[in-house]
């Protein structure tokens, strides 16, 4: 015929159900909101819907569904026994944090950082740099700190921290 390819379209073929289809997937996912888009597809052929898995995907993405990330559960500040895991800082030098960082220098060596930092205040009490941390070193910069900062006002008068 001597014309151009690019002349030539694709003529989209619309199936007569796609609006019904579209609607039943929206109506499952609002109702099962967890659920992805293969699993919606499994109750769609249960219904009786001749489906697959890529054509309740493209809905999907269509219409703009999306599954909500998980929250994440949170912690428990008391164990059965009563005892403390952590505590809710209320005042200055109350509740002190500590974490290790890890990185590699330029020629591929360990680095290692120790930094402590007050709960309340968000202020760095410390910042130690090595290539190795072991506990003696974190207990010599807590010791040290004790003794420049001071106890905390329930460590001093014997009350349970």
């Amino acid at each position: 015929m001597r014309q151009a390819r690019s002349t030539q379209r694709y003529q989209l073929r619309c199936r007569g159900d796609e609006e019904r289809l579209t609607a039943s997937v929206v109506e499952l996912a609002s109702l099962y909101g967890r659920w992805g888009y293969r699993r919606i597809g499994k109750l769609l052929r249960a219904e009786g819907w001749r489906v697959n898995d890529k054509r309740v995907a493209r809905i999907w993405r269509q219409e703009g569904l999306k599954i909500p990330q998980k929250q994440p559960k949170l912690g428990r500040l008391w164990l059965n026994d009563g005892s403390c895991v952590r505590r809710r800082p209320e005042r200055p030098n109350h509740v002190w944090a500590y974490d290790f960082c890890a990185d590699r220098t330029h020629d591929g060596r360990p680095l290692r950082l120790l930094a402590i930092v007050d709960e309340f205040t968000r202020e760095c009490l410390s910042i130690d740099v090595g290539r190795k941390l072991k506990s003696d070193d974190v207990l010599a910069r807590l010791t040290e700190l004790f003794v420049q900062r001071g106890l905390s006002r329930a460590h001093s008068l014997g009350q349970r921290p």
